[in-house]
């Protein structure tokens, strides 16, 4: 952040006004050279079987809306543009052809993007194929809510230097999220994030979507298996750290995708997405290595990528959140 920024700086203020300007403010973590490859590793930077699973699931996308005359893929939180551009090098040629692809994201435009890639700062109104959000919602920034010594919840204020202290209680909408979504017992220091802000912003994203399928992928947690404290926390240079709101680091907290969900979503993890997609790890046989050496070590890698975005505890752990608009759950059937 600038030094303007700092001088600007109110004292205390909600963990959601102070990710927003941390991450996306000029100067933020967000608007930074590198880019999110540049701190932390996504699906995206682990293996390009990721692109190719994707680049599946849109071909099955397109079977399911007849093979129009235009396919979208719009990428939502594009980055740098890395999945955009897997996807398009993954797709049948006659597919990629019919293909509109749209990279969505704040920072300027990549030198060297590959030129059928539109870089848009909002999403394109309208489109019909998918839209898909990789590691966008828990980066929508929201307010933290912590259960003080009489048992009511109080939004958390933070200062620039990651100090906290208590402030109102929490009340309409955010109460009403906090109740049906993330409801706290009575227990001083439990804490919750209240998700209400990426409820919305997925809702605005899938009324982009005239006809498709829009997915979100993201750490995520269910109602039946809240963490008692959040999961608010920071990132920079490959390791987690504590979420200090000056600029630093990335600033994250996992995604309530139950409550993101609108009518006909569904989350199921991404372990059981990406092996009906397609990636599933199995490790080639031995026999290749006797008949082409060279042919087996390619397998053998990428079967090790494949365990990596599959693996329960890690990366196949994510959640995919489902939403098919006017045409059948490609996951289904």
């Amino acid at each position: 952040m600038t030094a303007g920024t700092r001088q600007e700086w109110p004292e205390w203020r909600g963990w959601r006004a102070a990710a927003q300007d941390a991450l996306y403010a000029p100067g933020g973590f967000y608007r930074r050279a590198e880019g999110p490859a540049g701190h932390f590793r996504t699906s995206v930077h682990a293996s390009p079987l990721f692109a190719g699973a994707v680049a599946r699931l849109l071909c099955r996308v397109d079977e399911a809306l007849g093979r129009p005359a235009a396919l979208d893929f719009v990428d939502m939180a594009a980055g740098r543009g890395e999945l955009t551009g897997g996807v398009l090098a993954a797709l049948p040629a006659g597919v990629a052809a019919r293909t509109r692809a749209y990279a969505v994201d704040i920072a300027e435009r990549p030198v060297g993007l590959d030129h059928r890639i539109e870089w848009l700062a909002e999403p394109p109104q309208g489109t019909t194929g998918l839209l898909f959000a990789n590691e966008w919602l828990d980066n929508v920034p929201l307010e933290v809510a912590e259960v003080d010594a009489a048992g009511a919840a109080r939004l958390v204020l933070v200062r620039e230097d990651g100090s906290e202290r208590l402030g109102e209680p929490v009340d309409g909408a955010q109460a009403r999220w906090l109740q049906r979504w993330w409801p706290l017992p009575g227990e001083e220091g439990l804490r919750a994030e209240i998700g209400l802000p990426r409820d919305e912003a997925w809702a605005a994203a899938v009324a982009t979507l005239g006809r498709g399928l829009a997915v979100a992928v993201d750490y995520a947690h269910t109602a039946d298996a809240r963490p008692p404290y959040g999961t608010l926390t920071g990132f920079s240079e490959g390791r987690e750290t504590t979420p200090v709101p000056d600029g630093s680091c990335d600033i994250t907290a996992h995604v309530a995708l139950d409550a993101c969900a609108l009518p006909g979503g569904r989350v199921l993890p991404q372990r059981e997405a990406l092996r009906t997609l397609g990636v599933t790890g199995a490790r080639p046989p031995l026999t290749l290595a006797s008949t082409d050496p060279a042919a087996y070590v390619r397998a053998l890698a990428s079967a090790g990528e494949a365990a990596e975005l599959t693996a329960a505890a890690g990366l196949g752990g994510f959640g995919w959140l489902v939403q098919p608009l006017g045409i059948p759950d490609p996951f289904q059937g």
